[in-house]
């Protein structure tokens, strides 16, 4: 057992359409380091909006780049450098010493490191192992995270895209061979129809909104957006569908049965290009639309409307967010927004697809180069032979060939089967759903390895953490939502003894290999990597979709992927002749509903969480910001007028949310935005931790995504 927490360690954590290219003042940097202006990318959302150092302000300011081509940036984008020079900043390692965290020189922490993960492995093996990547981090360094992890013999890798959109890429990697947006943001704005799904884009991806949707809405576009609440993104929309959480599929399979049934479908489209067709009619056939409306909670009528709609567009693009895809079914719930897509035929054509939009920055970029415990870089499985020998040719070290364990499965067997974790640049111990179990479980590890900028909830819990380096003191690459590869520029040295994190992840995986004898076995650089362009060439070689891309090929502007060898160009749109995959054909598959897991008692209510336009993530580098805590300073629970005043509860009351997992306490926001029975809170804050009451149990049985967004509650006043 490990000692107890430091009780010095510093808790933390990690207007809608408010675009914009200037912002309240951030905290001016200190005298004695270094500032620059360099085109980098916005550390926070998947949008990909280029940004710099403005030596006037002291704050970040939008560039002219491959998203954001008018320089514009949102209220989180001016705040970027708030957190790169906070006074709160790691800037010495820290190692466990009598229960306390205590500064150390970074040989003996690496030491600690070193010497704590070879006992594992040689005690225990390398599958007592686990791996926390970072969305939030380079290209080039998740690459090196998931190169060491397989190198030392464990698939167990992962990523906080497991808790956010892996059932959308497991569901699209099933049916279209790529998880990933199927259009590009260009295109879009030519479709006559949106349908937004489990997404408030105008907030959340504010610049995809305001620069791309917007004018199309303007312009004409129609908007369909499926939702339990009225968002920033509902008072654009033409069709408001405020479904029950937990219950997509009966709403789409609605949807689709109507086109069946009006004789909408895109006849020529299935005869090409799907198969499977009429065992899907007979499955709908069994629908009744009237019956799966009223289940979902939304109006028949509305339904109809928003079906047809969708169907009788020339070209309708459906979005994708983590409504959709946080659920025990979030799988299911994306399969059957395909057949609604491939029904109407579209697929494979300009302004159409289905298009997830992703969250952290690099999000995208962290599965594309492989971290994730079921595929090797470029989303060849690990259980392809050939793909693992071709990755060994350029490592010298063979993969092991068996999946491993999903972030949330790690974490449920830490003291088991886990021994030893590494997390880097994530906060686990408030992203993860049922928080304190995670929490306890976090203190059953023999060995807690803590890469990161502050002393999070997670490092809470760590025997060593080190510091790393913010997003404006490093270079690199990130892929964005719709699979732009962009490069990131230093505007910043570091503070302190901070080091680079590509620095601390090589000297870690050169000591380590050398420690346990795979040093000799490794080809080419092995992890003897001199710059971030030097990782880069060795990743399009073992990443099949990124093979023709090169730094100097995306210079100031983007490459896309696919980018193959020896094309001039990436493919912009997908699957116009045939899918990713190689297939002409994708399959229609049959849904049935699944039951969401918390059965509702009489007076409880469906708590579903999300985000805010001011605040990202786990809230660690956000709510170290004073610009954006001026704007959204703290949490409130929505909840709908009836259902407050049958509680006796009043606008501005606080009140205790509770289930048998835990209780908060939190203000009230009373208001009609958010369905009756359904009640609404962020992720960003650690008080209250709105984690404390999600579910880890059951898991979506495919991409084992937990259930964020259907949590049984009891709401009563303090």
């Amino acid at each position: 057992m490990r000692d107890t927490p430091s009780e010095e360690s510093e808790s933390d954590a990690d207007g809608p359409d408010a675009a914009t290219d200037g912002g309240p003042d951030a905290a001016a940097p200190t005298e004695d380091r270094t500032f620059r202006p360099a085109q980098s990318v916005c550390p926070f959302c998947g949008v990909g909006c280029t940004i710099q150092y403005a030596e006037a302000s002291g704050k970040a300011t939008g560039t002219k780049g491959p998203v954001n081509r008018r320089g514009e940036v949102c209220p989180k984008g001016v705040a970027a450098f708030d957190v790169v020079d906070h006074d709160d900043r790691l800037t010495q390692p820290l190692v466990r010493e009598s229960g306390h965290l205590v500064t150390a020189p970074w040989d003996e922490a690496i030491d600690r490191v070193v010497a704590g993960v070879a006992d594992i492995v040689e005690t225990h093996g390398p599958d007592a192992l686990g791996f926390f990547a970072s969305s939030n981090c380079t290209n080039e360094e998740n690459y090196v995270f998931q190169k060491l992890a397989r190198v030392l013999g464990t698939n167990n890798v992962d990523n906080c895209a497991r808790l956010c959109h892996s059932s959308t890429v497991a569901a699209m990697s099933a049916r279209f061979g790529a998880g990933a947006m199927t259009n590009t943001l260009d295109d879009l704005g030519e479709a006559d129809t949106f349908l937004v799904c489990g997404a408030n884009p105008a907030e959340q991806h504010p610049i995809i909104f305001q620069s791309y949707l917007g004018p199309a809405l303007k312009d004409g576009t129609t908007m369909i957006h499926v939702d339990p609440r009225a968002t920033a993104t509902t008072r654009h929309a033409d069709v408001h569908l405020p479904v029950e959480p937990g219950y997509d599929i009966p709403l789409l399979n609605a949807m689709t049965t109507v086109v069946f049934e009006e004789g909408l479908e895109d006849r020529a489209f299935l005869a090409e290009r799907t198969t499977g067709v009429e065992d899907l009619r007979a499955h709908l056939a069994e629908v009744d639309v009237d019956a799966n409306a009223d289940l979902a909670g939304v109006d028949p009528d509305d339904l109809r409307e928003a079906a047809r709609t969708y169907a009788e567009a020339d070209q309708a693009a459906a979005f994708t967010g983590m409504g959709m895809s946080q659920h025990h079914c979030g799988t299911d719930n994306v399969h059957a927004l395909l057949n609604l897509a491939l029904v109407t035929g579209n697929v494979g054509k300009r302004g159409t697809g289905v298009n997830p939009l992703r969250g952290q920055n690099n999000v995208q970029g962290a599965g594309d180069v492989g971290a994730l415990p079921d595929v090797l870089p470029g989303y060849r499985e690990v259980t392809d032979g050939a793909a693992r020998r071709e990755t060994a040719a350029v490592w010298g070290v063979d993969p092991p060939g068996e999946p491993g364990l999903t972030e949330v499965e790690m974490t449920h067997r830490f003291g088991d089967e886990i021994r030893g974790a590494f997390v880097f640049g994530e906060n686990p111990a408030m992203t993860e759903p049922n928080a304190t179990r995670v929490r306890d479980s976090f203190e059953k590890l023999d060995l807690c390895v803590v890469l990161d900028l502050f002393e999070t909830e997670t490092a809470e819990h760590a025997d060593v953490v080190l510091p790393g380096s913010a997003w404006a003191e490093k270079s690199g690459t990130v892929t964005n939502t719709d699979r732009q590869v962009m490069r990131m520029r230093e505007n910043a040295d570091l503070p302190g003894e901070a080091r680079q994190d590509l620095t601390v992840l090589t000297e870690i995986a050169r000591r380590l290999t050398e420690r346990l004898g795979v040093a000799a076995d490794l080809a080419g650089p092995g992890f003897d990597f001199p710059t971030p362009e030097s990782v880069f060439a060795e990743l399009t070689d073992v990443t099949p979709i990124y093979a023709g891309m090169s730094y100097e090929g995306i210079g100031h502007g983007s490459q896309r992927w696919p980018f193959p060898a020896g094309a001039d160009e990436g493919v912009g749109v997908l699957h116009t002749q045939t899918f990713a995959n190689g297939e002409a054909t994708a399959p229609l598959v049959p849904i049935e509903h699944v039951p969401p897991a918390d059965d509702l008692a009489d007076g409880e209510l469906v708590l579903t969480t999300g985000r805010v336009l001011q605040h990202f993530n786990s809230g660690a580098l956000t709510r170290r910001s004073d610009t954006l805590t001026r704007m959204y300073r703290e949490d409130a629970l929505q909840i709908h007028p009836d259902d407050a005043e049958a509680r006796d509860i009043s606008d501005g009351d606080r009140v205790r949310v509770w289930n048998d997992r835990k209780e908060v306490a939190v203000a009230v926001d009373v208001t009609p935005a958010t369905r009756r029975g359904t009640v609404f809170m962020t992720f960003h804050f650690a008080d209250p931790l709105v984690n404390a009451l999600t579910s880890d149990d059951p898991l979506d049985p495919v991409a084992k995504i937990p259930e964020y967004k259907h949590s049984a509650v009891r709401v009563e006043p303090i």
